[in-house]
């Protein structure tokens, strides 16, 4: 069954759900907070009305919700009595517990619909899975989890940004948590919106940066991002936790966030009540533009590599020999057998 944290990588038995559940507390009770703490300026500004975020919440949830219905537990648990969790549900009960701690449906129903697996990616030509496995949910406790996560992060983000940047951000960084994942993570399937999630707490910290100087409480801001931050990357090194996923949604937000969430200066707003002669300031500031650049440099190159990387079958285990650590640290008490 596929493993857990926000993101799933694969596995089963009562090691991995005990990881994937400290993993899903931990993280989402540190995320909540992520909201309220890096955005201290005025809220006197125009405010957009949060709906795409609510739309990606009902989507996620209808998604679930058919994987449920054709999982049928019931049907392929025939002669077996009792064996699946919340038979009166029908056929939208779940999985055995030990083939799938987190209430949900079985790995090979995840996989017929869209969970993210290198040999179908790469071999059977399937690329689309980089983006369906966004979608789907390994149970209940992990669709709860990022579900509540995103309203917390994502509305707030929304109402200050508007839907078409927070979209772009959300979709484009659990693309790229996908693509880092495929080129390090080979032997089980992954499902789960941790990427675009982490992509969202990057854009955060990265606006922090292009916006500096119209902050009111700058190191209070910047300090809690950090801690919540390095604690969410922290708890994808426990096993069975895809921190690839995090890593490259984390990137790929934080760039995003340079290109996309820049605010204008001040005096830039304020230039129809200057009287006239007075000279108009630029929108942005000057390492605004260079930061745009930059990023949208990086952004650019890095997916192009990557793509053509893992589509020539290179596995990034070859050219990092240490990246391995990034996702699971080998300890007295757990193993990593994944890569």
């Amino acid at each position: 069954m596929p493993g857990d944290d926000i993101e799933n990588r694969g596995g089963g038995g009562g090691g991995i759900a005990e990881a994937k559940s400290r993993a899903n507390n931990r993280a989402n009770n540190s995320i909540y907070s992520a909201s309220s703490t890096s955005y201290m300026i005025d809220d006197s500004e125009t405010q957009w009305t949060s709906w795409l975020i609510p739309m990606f919440v009902v989507a996620n949830v209808a998604m679930f919700l058919a994987v449920m219905w054709v999982n049928n537990c019931p049907k392929h648990n025939l002669g077996i009595q009792g064996r699946c969790v919340a038979r009166f549900l029908g056929r939208f009960s779940f999985e055995p517990i030990k083939e799938n701690p987190l209430f949900g449906p079985s790995a090979a129903t995840l996989e017929k619909l869209g969970a993210l697996e290198w040999t179908k990616v790469v071999q059977n030509h399937q690329g689309w899975r980089l983006v369906t496995c966004v979608w789907l949910h390994a149970g209940v406790i992990h669709l709860v989890a990022n579900m509540l996560s995103l309203v917390f992060i994502g509305i707030r983000l929304e109402q200050q940004f508007g839907f078409v940047r927070i979209g772009i951000i959300f979709l484009l960084s659990g693309f790229g948590g996908s693509v880092l994942s495929s080129l390090f993570i080979r032997n089980s399937i992954s499902v789960g919106a941790s990427g675009a999630l982490f992509g969202l707490l990057g854009a955060m910290l990265s606006e922090l940066f292009t916006n500096w100087t119209i902050y009111t409480n700058k190191a209070a801001a910047l300090i809690t991002l950090l801690v919540i931050i390095v604690i969410n990357l922290g708890i994808g090194i426990l096993p069975h936790v895809d921190n690839y996923a995090h890593i490259g949604g984390f990137l790929t937000g934080f760039l995003l966030g340079f290109v996309l969430l820049p605010r204008p200066q001040f005096g830039w707003l304020e230039q129809q009540n200057l009287p006239a002669g007075v000279p108009v300031k630029s929108k942005y500031k000057a390492y605004q533009y260079a930061l745009w650049l930059i990023c949208l440099i990086l952004l650019i190159v890095g997916f192009t590599v990557a793509l053509v990387m893992l589509f020539q079958g290179e596995n990034g285990n070859d050219h990092c020999h240490w990246c391995t650590y990034l996702s699971c640290v080998p300890t007295s008490r757990w193993q990593c057998h994944e890569n």
